[in-house]
């Protein structure tokens, strides 16, 4: 939707309101409702403003100390709030709604460099530098139950009933019970320019899965928060909830966010080779034959560089403390660095074929910020291109159960650590980037030091 279509809903009043908003450290997002004339005479032209402290909150809101980018001691000023207008879209699910993403700015209109917006941007500014392009997308998986958010906040989230009574992977007859709802979200996203490719049960009862078609990285950073934030508000239109959290069952497969990415040059996909002939499938390639025919050789070091790299960016995967308990053997969550030729227990996948041959990263949660996830992966993906990495052979078999592979992160504190001492996150970010993003991981793990948690109660209560 452009301008001039906004205009015309707004005179016919069709629309009425239109929310501003940007995509918060943790992928929410946050911002105003402004009447739509308004939006129109003022918003447009001037953008808007609000308090700087939304970028050093935590998830309750509570302002943060020891930032640079904003702060008590600076008074928690302003930034602005520039509309990028390509992001305009109708939300078929709030009535008279219409929303615009925006850039958050200082005075001058810079970047805030450590919105995620701008960090995802200059990732792309690097891409484009070599003339390429990039098409992603993302996979998202998420839990729903029959009670309410307000419901399952009154019982501290306890006890909560999932949608299904036994798991539903690529299942038809218990995912019905839930179509009603899985309907009302493939239309509204679709009406929404969020194009949705298919939704599916998944493996954890009440777990489902909706997948996006493939686009550039920025406007599809952009669909998959307004998804989760319409999904969440569709949910509760029909009395139930749904949660993004990597792990929210011990008992339970953790929800992913597996990211599809390939690199394009002139309409065509550089991670192919040239001449377009690639065998996928294991029936039509032996086992025998050297991996070193996979793939073109921009594809091979761009893959190299996210088998060295990603350890050290996991943060950007895998945000919260709750990440790291989808690293499970035998959870469809990865636990150790490997790239194969469809193979589910490594941390890359390599899947189709000419025009569609592209990567699939299996680390991310359906947690993670998608600005700050792509940005990893093409900041890991070019170091390798610049550094001439060469992704090594397909690996064979369970890669759970090796122990002489990489394994990724165990905790949000291990990730930091290296987040926080990786040149390459340094350089490719700005250390102002990632003191910011470790300092918030910082304060998030002390948080959870500081908390009693049920498993204490219940361990220690009585028997200590």
């Amino acid at each position: 939707m452009n301008l001039a279509k906004l205009k015309s809903l707004i005179r016919s009043g069709a629309i009425d309101t239109v929310l501003v908003a940007f995509p918060d450290p943790f992928g929410r997002l946050v911002g105003k409702r402004f009447c739509a004339d308004f939006f129109l005479d003022s918003v447009v032209k001037q953008g808007t403003h609000g308090c700087n402290y939304l970028l050093t909150v935590n998830l309750p809101m509570d302002p943060l100390d020891g930032f640079k980018v904003a702060s008590w001691d600076t008074g928690f000023g302003d930034f602005g709030f520039r509309p990028d207008l390509e992001t305009l879209r109708v939300l078929p699910w709030q009535p008279g709604a219409a929303l615009v993403l925006c850039d958050v700015v200082r005075d001058g209109g810079g970047l805030v460099a450590e919105a995620p917006r701008s960090v995802l941007r200059r990732q792309l500014d690097a891409l484009a530098e070599q003339g390429l392009t990039c098409l992603c997308a993302s996979e998202l998986e998420f839990y729903l139950f029959n009670q309410s958010y307000h419901a399952a906040h009154m019982v501290g989230h306890r006890d909560l009933q999932p949608s299904s009574d036994y798991r539903i992977d690529y299942h038809l007859m218990q995912p019905t019970r839930d179509e009603p709802l899985m309907r009302a979200i493939r239309n509204g996203m679709c009406a929404a320019r969020v194009p949705v490719e298919s939704s599916k049960g998944e493996w954890g009862r009440g777990q489902h899965e909706i997948n996006f078609t493939c686009g550039a990285p920025l406007p599809m950073a952009d669909m998959h928060v307004l998804f989760k934030q319409g999904v969440r508000e569709i949910a509760e239109q029909h009395g139930k909830s749904v949660t993004f959290m990597a792990k929210p069952a011990a008992g339970e497969a953790g929800s992913s966010c597996h990211v599809h990415i390939s690199l394009w040059q002139g309409g065509r996909n550089l991670f192919a080779k040239e001449n377009g002939e690639r065998s996928t499938s294991n029936a039509q390639r032996s086992k025998k034959e050297g991996t070193g025919d996979i793939g073109s050789k921009l594809f091979r070091q761009f893959l190299g560089g996210l088998m060295k790299y990603s350890p050290e960016l996991c943060l950007c995967f895998g945000p919260t403390i709750n990440s790291y308990k989808r690293y499970q053997a035998g959870s469809w969550a990865p636990t150790r660095m490997a790239w194969a030729v469809d193979n589910r227990t490594t941390g890359f996948r390599v899947v189709g074929e000419g025009g569609a041959f592209r990567i699939e990263n299996r680390m991310p949660g359906a947690d993670a910020n998608p600005y700050l996830a792509f940005a990893a992966m093409l900041a890991a993906g070019l170091a390798g291109v610049r550094e001439g990495l060469d992704c090594g052979a397909e690996y064979q078999g369970n890669a759970y159960v090796d122990p002489q592979l990489t394994r990724l992160p165990s905790s949000l504190r291990e990730a930091t650590d290296l987040f926080e001492k990786s040149k390459l996150a340094r350089a490719a970010f700005g250390e102002g980037v990632v003191d910011f993003y470790t300092h918030h991981a910082r304060l998030e793990e002390r948080a959870f030091g500081d908390a009693v948690t049920d498993w204490e109660k219940q361990r220690y209560f009585e028997q200590i």
